[in-house]
This record gives C-alpha cells, sequence and structure tokens, in this order.
C-alpha cells in the first residue's frame, strides 16, 4: 500500500524496503483550460546536490538537454511535449547504489518550458503529482499530490530524495518558484 504524503513530509525510503535499489521517479499533470495558443511542455529535472544543496557540478543536473548522469545512478526516461493521456507524464529513475558518495540528495523538479513567452504558470496546472515506485516490482511506495496551491510559479521543486546515513529517504517539498527553468537553476548553483 503506497503511503499518500503531505507537503512538508519526510518518511524513510529503503528503510523498510529490504533491497531497494532502483526507484522510479514517475510525475503527472493535467492542464486546466487555456486558451493561449500554445500547448503546454512541463519538464522534469533532477538536480544532484551536494551537503551544500548546490550541483558539484553543472554535469550534476538532468534535464531534457543532459539525460543521463555521468555515474549512471539518475536518467530521464525523456521529453514529454505534450503532457497527454493517463498516468505519468514524465519519468526519472535512480539508481541509489550508484549515486556517488558526495551527493547528499537528489531534488525532483517540475519546469514549464517557454512559460514566459508562452504566458503559461502553475495557476493553469492540475492534479500534480509525484509518486515514487519500486523499479523491481512495479510497487508504488508513496505518492505525492501537490494540491492547487500554485499561482505564477513556473517552477516546482517536489520534493527530495536524501541519505540519513545509510538510508535514504523522501522529503515532499512542494516548493514554488518564479523564473522557470533558469531560477531553479540558479537556486542549485548550475551556470545557466
Amino acid at each position: 500500500m503506497a503511503i499518500n504524503l503531505q507537503k512538508g513530509q519526510k518518511v524513510e525510503l529503503t528503510k523498510g524496503n529490504a533491497g531497494l535499489d532502483k526507484v522510479l521517479v514517475g510525475l503527472g499533470w493535467d492542464t486546466n483550460k487555456y486558451d493561449g495558443g500554445f500547448d503546454f511542455d512541463l519538464d522534469a529535472s533532477a538536480f544532484l546536490l551536494g551537503d551544500n544543496g548546490k550541483v558539484l557540478s553543472d554535469a550534476d543536473f538532468v534535464f531534457y538537454g543532459n539525460q543521463k548522469h555521468s555515474s549512471g545512478s539518475v536518467y530521464s526516461h525523456g521529453d514529454n511535449l505534450t503532457g497527454e493521456g493517463d498516468g505519468d507524464d514524465e519519468q526519472i529513475s535512480i539508481v541509489l547504489s550508484q549515486v556517488p558518495a558526495n551527493i547528499s540528495k537528489i531534488a525532483i523538479t517540475v519546469t514549464i518550458y517557454d512559460a514566459e513567452t508562452r504566458k503559461q504558470n502553475f495557476g493553469l496546472v492540475s492534479n500534480a503529482f509525484c509518486r515514487i515506485v519500486n523499479e523491481a516490482s512495479n510497487q508504488e511506495l508513496m505518492r505525492y499530490d501537490l494540491g492547487e496551491d500554485f499561482s505564477v510559479e513556473t517552477a516546482v521543486v517536489v520534493g527530495e530524495l536524501y541519505r540519513n546515513g545509510a538510508e535514504w529517504k523522501f522529503n515532499a517539498i512542494g516548493s514554488g518558484f518564479a523564473g522557470a527553468l533558469a531560477a531553479l537553476g540558479r537556486n542549485f548553483g548550475v551556470n545557466v
């Protein structure tokens, strides 16, 4: 039975899930009725962060332009340009045992591509969720429904997987940013 998370809730990921190594982070959303003339293109990304909450290099940013981390530990399943259909719109896989030792957390984010030009924001997005699945068994371990707390934001830090000693935990963050991917990148120390 999957755990349904609330904003700010932290839960054990590996403790109690013996042998859990490869997880799939599925992200999904719907768009509200929108008459702006453009499709919505939301993009899932992962930032591999050191103890200071910043990337150690620009290569620690996994997104549509860099779909696989050099360690092989984090990779994107590709860019869904429309978000149409049910279920996950974008997915990121994480092999926990391959995450470099100097990475203490992995921030999972969603941004709206070309949001300023298209005059789009997360106020026009509904039913957004993040779920974590054990890839070996295809069992959903936890789900975080973001709710409708956003208005002008164009980027959201959905949550983060983080080390807690030898274990991994998940923190449901749900924090919005203006400035889309560039602002988020600067926040995490990527040269944009």
